[in-house]
């Protein structure tokens, strides 16, 4: 029998009534979904810029330790910037699913995301507080009545009671959000001081403008139109330049644009100064005749331009700075004189060439993909030797492009049929029209990047309803379970050990757990229906028991209507096999007609006892037949006896499931998958030759289950805490990094400059 502890009570059904699944109203998914989309943009200004904000202010630093604290934040911010904005954003859909959200049993508490969590020191802790409360109460100040009417128009629409600090899109929600999504930042308090109040400036400084939207589309959808507020003026971004609120004594606004400027010269040269202490040592020296003549800039774009059109389909064995100097060598011989790169635009060469041996030599893009990818080196090398900035600004297009490819990529997997994949298509569509019309104006990445985004943008809202229904058919499946293993623990209180007519074990087995299975998934395990049903179930088993006082005779009389009518009602409200009810109910009347007839024997004529097992025996649900009883015996109802828990299978599954392998609770492996996150995309080892790329969409807690779907939402395995760490184990799992490509080939091409530095000391 099922311990106590595995039990989980289900809820009963809310007195607000709730949509299946925890699935939000239309008009909220509205709300949800264009939120979010403005929020992200805001927080990818807001990382965009923070570069340039931490580096002017590390400029200003009164000391090397200071500095080197604002540039180790500079490089943490860049590492782990898709993981704060995945991170932010899905803290968000979590709690816009949490709204209307169907949970079995008493809901764990939510993790509190405090201050604490981000800090070391009390003081720290009271800093960052205060400056949380400063940011709320500004938004609050200015926003107060469009927040309100956002917050009731939102509870018309779901089962748990908002507020405006509980609200999903309240201040305090989205500080708390983002404070969460930084966690792993490993800044100082005065570094986190700054960070938060760039999240003040290019996040919640629009907050009122979202709530006046959020406002009006549910407005549009009939819910409440009658609150009334005076729409905000839209505000304008600001430039980085331009702030009415610094950083206190760490201001950056008022030469923001001068430190951009200072900033990207300053990073290239950091890269140009590490590449001339390698040359001749770790890196080759120059080789420059005595009369060679320098190309400019223009010229080399023109040498770019003419490999670029003939840029070959498969770039494995291309060689770029080969094939620079072959088209040298003949200009050199066409005008009799010695050309030669620049020393400027060969170092950009260089940088380039280092940044595609490590994207293409990355395990994280799909190889099929890598060719597309490589094609791009030299659209990127002219973009490189016309803006330096390319090296050291975040939100430069060409970058982004590069980082929108690659990160859309992630879910890609060389199995997809590449001529039918849309994906490959639209890359490969890029990829054609920076070949075929990029020529120095670079203005052609913007453009090309706001229609991949656009396209991106389309495919994610596909692949995430689709996640979504995917991830409420999981949910539904662990109530049924778990409602499953509720019906199998009050049936094996009450049949295990017993010996009882076939009949019954059969009716309670076969068709009255389905009405116990109805009742506990529609009221619960604490509603009057759910004691009903148990109580008919007691009563029937109490109606075919042996009995022998008057008492039980009269008790008998009166119950067997109520019971057979209540038996009946809830078979028909459980939809079970009219002609299967009518068998049961005929096997039944027989037995109950027999019990009465026992008490009218003649007192001399002993009435018999309980009748030991006569035809069968039921272990784990199977029947077993036992030896008949001598002919000269009078008939009696077949009797079982349950020996083994009954188990109730779902459709398709099987009584036999295969034994998992117990590993200890600090086991590497089991710590591994403690780690996996939400979101998170993995690449199975399936065969030697095939592998599979998905993403770990949920972790269904009352199952156990973890559910993997691949880019276009769609459940593709299922895994179980303990398989997923014998996957560990032999190494058949690998976790894609989902970092930024271009920023972790940048940091990795520095690591490299920089250990060849360390050891030519």
């Amino acid at each position: 029998m099922r311990t106590d502890a595995k039990v989980v009570h289900l809820k009963a059904v809310p007195e607000k009534p709730a949509s299946p699944a925890g699935r939000l109203p239309v008009a909220l998914i509205s709300v949800r979904d264009k939120a979010a989309q403005q929020l992200r943009q805001a927080l990818q200004v807001l990382l965009d810029n923070a570069d340039d904000s931490l580096f002017e202010i590390a400029d200003r630093a009164t000391s090397n330790a200071e500095q080197n604290a604002f540039f180790e934040a500079m490089r943490d911010l860049r590492m782990k910037r898709r993981s704060i904005e995945r991170g932010f954003l899905q803290q968000i859909f979590e709690s816009f699913a949490r709204l209307n959200q169907y949970e079995i049993g008493k809901p764990a508490e939510p993790e509190n995301l405090s201050f604490d969590n981000l800090t070391l020191v009390q003081n720290d802790e009271l800093e960052e507080s205060v400056a949380i409360d400063t940011m709320v109460t500004k938004v609050t100040s200015r926003a107060a009545l469009p927040l309100t009417h956002l917050t009731t128009r939102m509870n018309a629409l779901v089962s748990r009671k908002l507020d405006d600090k509980s609200n999903p899109l309240g201040p305090q929600a989205l500080c708390q959000y983002f404070l969460e999504s930084c966690r792993s930042l490993g800044v100082e308090i005065k570094v986190k001081l700054i960070i938060l109040k760039l999240f003040e400036r290019y996040v919640l400084s629009d907050l009122d403008q979202l709530y006046a939207e959020a406002n009006q589309t549910l407005i549009g959808a009939g819910i409440l139109p009658e609150l009334q507020s005076a729409p905000p003026r839209r505000s304008q971004r600001r430039a980085p330049a331009a702030t009415s609120g610094g950083v206190s004594s760490a201001t950056y606004g008022d030469s923001a644009s001068h430190a951009e400027d200072v900033g990207m010269h300053e990073a290239f040269g950091a890269l140009q100064s590490l590449l001339s202490e390698l040359r001749g040592s770790a890196l080759p020296a120059r080789s420059i005749p005595s009369d060679a003549i320098p190309i400019s800039s223009g010229d080399l774009m023109r040498l770019l331009s003419h490999m670029q059109a003939r840029t070959p389909q498969l770039i494995d064995d291309f060689d770029l700075q080969g094939q620079l100097e072959q088209l040298l060598h003949k200009v050199s011989a066409k005008s009799g004189k010695s050309r030669v790169v620049g020393e400027v635009d060969e170092d950009v060469i260089n940088l380039v060439s280092m940044l595609f041996e490590f994207i293409l030599d990355d395990r994280t893009l799909p190889d099929s993909l890598k060719a597309l990818i490589g094609r791009l080196q030299i659209p990127l090398l002219k973009v490189a030797v016309l803006d330096k900035s390319f090296f050291s600004r975040g939100s430069h297009p060409a970058r982004r492009l590069l980082n929108e490819i690659a990160t859309a990529a992630m879910g890609w997997g060389d199995q997809d049929e590449a001529q039918r994949d849309s994906l490959y298509q639209k890359i490969e569509q890029v990829v054609a029209r920076l070949l075929n019309d990029f020529v120095d104006d670079p203005g052609i990445f913007s453009e090309l990047l706001a229609d991949f985004l656009a396209f991106t943008g389309d495919e994610r809202r596909r692949s995430e309803l689709l996640e979504q229904r995917t991830r409420d058919a999981e949910e539904g499946r662990a109530k049924a379970e778990m409602a499953r293993q509720e019906v199998e623990q009050v049936l094996n209180e009450r049949l295990l050990g017993k010996t009882l007519p076939e009949v019954v074990v059969r009716l309670l087995q076969e068709a009255w757990s389905k009405v116990l299975l109805l009742t506990c998934l529609k009221h619960g395990t604490q509603s009057e229906q759910w004691d009903a049903a148990l109580a008919t179930m007691d009563d029937l088993i109490w109606s075919v028991a042996p009995h022998d006082d008057p008492e039980s005779r009269e008790r008998l009389l009166k119950l067997v209507p109520s019971l057979l009518k209540a038996l009946r009602e809830g078979l028909v409200s459980a939809a079970f096999d009219p002609f299967s009810t009518g068998e049961f109910f005929t096997q039944l009347e027989a037995l109950h007609v027999q019990a009465l007839q026992q008490f009218d024997q003649p007192s001399a004529q002993p009435a018999p006892v309980a009748v030991p097992p006569s035809s069968a025996a039921i272990t784990g649900g199977r029947f077993e037949p036992s030896p008949s009883k001598p002919a000269s015996e009078p008939a009696a109802p077949a009797m079982i006896e349950v020996v083994e828990e009954i188990m109730l299978l779902a459709p398709g599954e099987s009584s036999e499931q295969e034994p998992e392998i117990n590993l200890a609770d600090n086991d590497e492996a089991l710590m591994q998958v403690d780690n996996l996150r939400v979101g998170s995309w993995v690449e199975f080892q399936e065969d030697e030759e095939h592998k599979l790329r998905c993403k770990l969409a949920a972790i269904i807690k009352p199952t156990g289950k973890y559910i993997f779907v691949n880019r276009t939402g769609m459940k593709v395995l299922e895994k179980t805490r303990m398989g997923l760490a014998i996957e560990f184990r032999r190494d058949a799992i690998r976790l894609l990094n989902d970092t930024l490509l271009f920023d972790r080939a940048l940091e990795s091409v520095i690591d490299n400059l920089r250990t060849l530095k360390s050891s030519n000391r």
